[in-house]
């Protein structure tokens, strides 16, 4: 009995964490891991437009990674359409078609 009354063992034994707490700490962790955009400067920005448009005149398949607030997408196909008041691209994957905001690649490569 003295072993649970010394230091802290007597709510040691008692502690209990109900589901619906856990899960919202579990939430709240993960939206820790939650990262900002990248800011592009003038250079890269360009970079990607001039390897969207030789993707779309030559119908070359190109490399894009997009970004996302937990972990980055890589996505490959060739650029079919590009839409430059709505600023999307269209992009054909192996088997479907995939609409792509401008705002949300970060790196390009062909």
């Amino acid at each position: 009995m003295s072993i649970k009354l010394e230091g802290n063992g007597l709510f040691e034994s008692s502690r209990m964490i109900l589901p619906e707490h856990r899960e919202a700490w579990l939430v709240q962790c993960e939206q820790q891991k939650r990262r900002g955009r990248p800011d592009l400067d003038d250079q890269e920005i360009q970079q990607i437009s001039e390897v969207l448009v030789e993707s779309y005149s030559s119908s070359r398949t190109v490399d894009l990674v997009l970004f996302s607030p937990f972990d980055d997408e890589d996505v490959s196909g060739i650029v079919v359409g590009l839409n430059t008041s709505h600023h999307r691209v269209k992009l054909m994957l192996e088997e479907e078609y995939r609409w792509i905001q401008l705002a949300k690649i970060i790196s390009a490569s062909v």
